[in-house]
């Protein structure tokens, strides 16, 4: 019996044919990366093209396709997710150097401006009697001086007038000085001293510390004077014989008199 091969267009696809159409299949799915994860197991089951002859072939339902969907949106989904981690991190630690910048800065700014304070506290002068005016002036000459000139300066001042430290410093000496009655020797936060002479009572002790503008006694009229009055000195040491021009020392440190 003769069998005849049918024609047209029912004929049914060779196996060449449907090779082909599977190989085209395969081909699509590698260009998704599917093939290497998901289809492993379907082409391990099948046998082996050397074995038949056939050419392998995976089919993929809708089961398959909303797997890779999922997986798909999942990694884009922990990408996003860590995109944002690293973008949070790096805006909270631009923020903590931010902050220790700015903390530094006012660190700086307090340390500078209490550097100024002190500096300025340190060279405040003031007169030893507000108000008051130069009655009798440095060097001036007479025979009630045993040096033959004034070593001073006095200032006007009624007898109980606050005197007051013209400086910062440290009381060398408080108590009776001959000639100049009740005295206060101050040696100076720059190494100078000062004398305020003649007074009718002490308001501090030796090895006190004394501020610009602090009372350290009272006017009066004890020792060798001719009245009430405050006798001042500038020295460069403790004693008699050391002394500066007064005025011109109080103005070079910035008081007005």
């Amino acid at each position: 019996m003769a069998f005849t091969r049918a024609t047209g267009k029912h004929r049914r696809p060779s196996r060449m044919q449907r090779g082909t159409a599977r190989a085209a299949g395969v081909a699509a799915l590698a260009g998704t990366g599917v093939v290497g994860s998901l289809t492993a197991p379907a082409l391990a089951a099948e046998p082996a093209a050397a074995q038949t002859g056939l050419t392998p072939v995976i089919t993929l339902g809708d089961a398959v396709a909303d797997r890779i969907d999922a997986q798909a949106a999942a990694q884009h989904e922990a990408a996003r997710e860590a995109a944002e981690a690293a973008a949070r991190k790096a805006a909270e630690e631009a923020a903590r150097e931010k902050a220790a910048e700015e903390a530094e800065k006012a660190r700086a700014e307090k340390e500078r401006a209490a550097r100024e304070a002190e500096r300025e506290r340190l060279n405040t002068f003031v007169s030893p009697i507000p108000g008051s005016y130069v009655s009798t002036g440095y060097k001036s000459g007479g025979a009630v001086w045993s040096s033959g000139s004034h070593t001073g300066v006095d200032f006007h001042a009624a007898s109980g007038t606050a005197v007051q430290s013209v400086g910062i410093g440290t009381v060398v000496e408080a108590g009776w000085g001959g000639a100049y009655g009740n005295q206060v020797v101050i040696r100076m936060n720059d190494g100078t001293y000062t004398q305020y002479a003649h007074l009718s009572s002490i308001a501090v002790s030796v090895g006190q510390q004394v501020t610009a503008g602090q009372r350290i006694g009272l006017s009066g009229a004890t020792g060798n004077v001719t009245g009430a009055h405050l006798h001042f000195e500038a020295r460069t040491g403790a004693d008699y014989g050391s002394d500066l021009d007064p005025v011109a020392y109080l103005r070079a440190h910035g008081v007005s008199l």
